[in-house]
């Protein structure tokens, strides 16, 4: 998604919003953002920044209310949102906090219902960390679409991705329970994930800030772990024929097709809602469920420690 009005050439803008932009800066901006209400200065709109979103409705509503009417229109690569409290996004904000929620509520019950002795708690523990940074990160940037809150969305979103290729074969293969030849591996595969966030960040931040290579760099690890716990689903269930087990190959569906929300790309329904904001909506539930999962299969394993012991 291209960034804000600030990095576009004015030749890029449409000439209705080009010619409207400068009239409002115009009569509006003499005085800086003494014109700006101050609720709106708290999240760092300015004059200009008001006139461009006035601007966009303006048109809008114009496009919508000719005869015949004319198609919602992109201003700057993105939807003309209605702000709610100066949120340009509110229901994506509020569909990133409900996923929040739901890491909050995860770590929660790892803390509350797995010993500290279990070796895989320390995995869970700061999968939920990483899951609620990156979730903050993303209802920061869709209350106020800066370069710098794009980055932090952006960066957190490839932390959560990547972490939860880190730890997938971690729990799958149980590398945790190996000796010191596992513990190698692990050690290895960490250091090698680590250095992979580092040059992906690296690459987006001070080479190209590339939206396809994104992409396909969280869709390529996302297939990876979501392949393997399809396949712990399938394999698991075949030896334990208990439900929990598919709950992770259930995770998996939810979530490949809540991102293909992601691919209708409608204008927002009154104003609000979206695809984004409804593949933002559709990662709650399957979070929730596979806390419970962890939960599950934790339990289960201590139990079957205890029985062997």
């Amino acid at each position: 998604m291209p960034r804000g009005p600030s990095n576009w050439p004015s030749f890029l803008l449409p000439i209705p919003l080009l010619t409207s932009l400068q009239v409002c800066k115009s009569e509006n901006c003499k005085n800086g953002d003494s014109s700006v209400a101050l609720f709106h200065r708290l999240l760092l709109w300015t004059c200009p920044a008001e006139c461009d979103y006035t601007c966009q409705h303006i048109i809008t509503d114009m496009r919508i209310s000719s005869d015949p009417p004319l198609p919602i229109v992109q201003f700057h690569g993105k939807w003309p949102f209605h702000r709610i409290l100066g949120m340009q996004e509110p229901l994506s904000v509020i569909f990133s906090l409900l996923n929040y929620a739901a890491h909050y509520q995860g770590l929660h019950k790892i803390r509350k219902f797995i010993p500290e002795s279990y070796p895989l708690r320390k995995y869970y523990v700061n999968l939920a960390y990483v899951g609620m940074v990156s979730w903050i990160a993303s209802s920061i940037f869709h209350t106020r679409d800066f370069q710098l809150t794009e980055e932090l969305d952006y960066f957190g979103a490839g932390a959560n991705v990547l972490y939860g290729l880190y730890y997938t074969p971690v729990r799958v293969f149980r590398l945790d329970k190996g000796g010191a030849r596992a513990k190698s591996v692990v050690r290895a595969w960490t250091t090698l994930c680590i250095i992979l966030f580092l040059a992906h960040i690296t690459y987006l931040k001070y080479y190209s800030w590339d939206y396809t290579y994104n992409m396909a760099a969280n869709i390529a690890a996302g297939i990876l772990q979501n392949a393997m716990w399809t396949w712990f689903s399938i394999t698991r269930y075949r030896e334990s024929k208990r439900m929990w087990a598919v709950w992770p190959g259930l995770v998996v569906a939810w979530v490949m097709i809540a991102m293909s929300l992601e691919l209708l790309d409608f204008p927002p329904i009154g104003g609000h809602l979206d695809a984004h904001a409804l593949w933002h909506l559709g990662t709650v539930f399957p979070t929730v469920l596979f806390y419970n999962f962890l939960l599950k299969d934790s339990q289960n394993d201590i139990a079957g420690a205890r029985l062997k012991a």
